[in-house]
């Protein structure tokens, strides 16, 4: 098991982080909130999570260690992958996630690409007693709501700088991805950082 990754960021990619590690380029698939904490160059720590498959071995990278654990207990569902485990994470925070299961908060698992209502149904039952309670300061389910709400914008725009773009051009992208994003805030869901930050690159890529 490797439990985490020390050393230079070597590269940035919308999905992963190559970490140098002892001469050699480690590549991390991280969520978008934690590559927002990367820049190339300057030192960093990863918690790691390996998931070994028959034809491939694949190194997960968290912020933190209660992060990582949060993902290798998601996958205790079933259903629940690595990548549906780190789509979550990319979404709400851990502590999010442990109150959303705690109060059974479907719409918030419903927030997450690739769940819906009956998926999320289950996985609250399944989930219930595995997560834990909260670790940080406890919030109200409102709160939760308008802190992802306001902090969309800020997560994409440092996601856009870590990959290397300049800050106009992360400006622009961001606030072209905007009507998206107030839109999902407007249903009553969380705006979709993933997805946001895959438009924002199409159309920074559209632009050069």
């Amino acid at each position: 098991m490797i439990a985490f990754v020390s050393g230079p960021v070597a590269a940035l990619a919308p999905t992963t982080a190559v970490i140098e590690v002892g001469g050699i380029g480690m590549a991390v698939q991280c969520s978008p909130g934690t590559l927002a904490g990367l820049r190339i160059g300057q030192q960093a720590k990863l918690a790691t999570s390996l998931v070994v498959r028959e034809d491939s071995l694949t190194l997960y990278g968290f912020a933190d260690d209660d992060e990582r654990q949060v993902f290798e207990l998601l996958q205790t569902a079933s259903g629940v992958g690595p990548r549906l485990a780190q789509a979550m994470l990319a979404v709400h925070a851990p502590d999010t996630l442990r109150i959303a299961v705690a109060t059974g908060d479907e719409k918030a698992l419903t927030a997450v690409p690739g769940i819906g209502k009956k998926g999320a149904q289950k996985l609250l039952l399944e989930l219930k007693d595995r997560l834990g309670e909260p670790v940080g300061v406890a919030v109200g389910r409102q709160g939760i709501g308008a802190a992802v709400a306001a902090s969309w914008s800020d997560q994409l725009h440092a996601a856009l700088i870590g990959l290397g773009y300049a800050t106009r051009e992360a400006d622009d992208a961001v606030a072209l991805v905007t009507p998206q994003a107030e839109a999902a805030v407007a249903a009553g869901d969380q705006p979709p950082v993933p997805r946001l930050l895959r438009a924002a690159l199409q159309s920074l890529n559209r632009t050069r």
